[in-house]
């Protein structure tokens, strides 16, 4: 809350470990079957109210396939512009939760060519409602996330929810450790106004991440995120581990 405006890169890579079935058994990629996934992500914020804030989210997008024959293709993905407001801060009160809403547009700049997507092919129109407090050096956050897709070439995926709920230690020289857990469900989507049953998703992914003040100006952090490789954390979804990596310049 006591930054002015911030402007950082997120690099992530990850490694397709596996899949899981419409019925939500996990199974591993077949021999000599690899996807690795990179992503770099360039964003800026700036505050334009005291409780209020807009960024911008720009993400380029690598996949390298084999199966076994070897693809890679790379490309702009699906540029995202995105708001908060703050009606109550974390911390502020000692009975009411921080409460923020948020609101976005991802705009589909990326590819939709078969088997090189970067992109959905579609608007996407996010509102969330965030809860969070802080006792002493804990920091706990709720947050729910409703995403709606327009059609593309007559086909229109469903309506997708996350859940996430996360923890933070700050230390005393304000480096912090976090814990976080989300699930996503999406529902089936429609074809020329008719439902595709068995086309939903469902995916949980867990993160733990670390961040190291560098400066007053500086931060870096990092994480580890895993889609559990289990049956019954997936549906119609790939199943994943990955590091990422950010670092911020921020001004007050």
């Amino acid at each position: 809350m006591h930054e002015d405006a911030l402007v950082g890169m997120q690099e992530k890579a990850g490694n397709v470990l596996g899949s899981y079935s419409q019925a939500s058994q996990y199974a591993t990629l077949p021999a000599g079957d690899t996807e690795l996934d990179f992503e770099q992500d360039l964003f800026a914020a700036v505050r334009l109210l005291r409780r209020g804030q807009l960024a911008l989210l720009v993400p380029l997008i690598e996949t390298r396939r084999a199966t076994p024959h070897s693809l890679f293709f790379a490309g702009v993905g699906d540029i995202n512009l995105s708001g908060r407001y703050d009606f109550v801060s974390a911390g502020e009160s000692h009975v009411l939760p921080g409460i923020a809403v948020l609101a976005g547009l991802t705009i589909p700049t990326g590819s939709t060519t078969p088997a090189e997507a970067t992109g959905i092919g579609a608007y996407q129109i996010n509102g969330a409602l965030a809860l969070e407090q802080i006792w002493g050096p804990w920091l706990v956050n709720a947050t729910g996330i409703v995403a709606q897709r327009t059609g593309f070439g007559g086909e229109t995926l469903g309506t997708q929810v996350t859940l996430l709920a996360a923890g933070a230690y700050t230390f005393d020289d304000d480096a912090a450790l976090g814990l976080s857990a989300s699930y996503a469900f999406e529902g089936d989507a429609t074809s020329n106004g008719t439902d595709v049953p068995g086309s939903f998703k469902r995916v949980t992914t867990v993160t733990l991440s670390g961040l190291w003040p560098v400066s007053d100006t500086w931060r870096l952090l990092g994480g580890l995120y895993l889609n559990p490789p289990a049956s019954a954390f997936g549906a119609n979804q790939p199943a994943a581990t990955g590091i990422t990596y950010t670092l911020i310049r921020s001004w007050s």
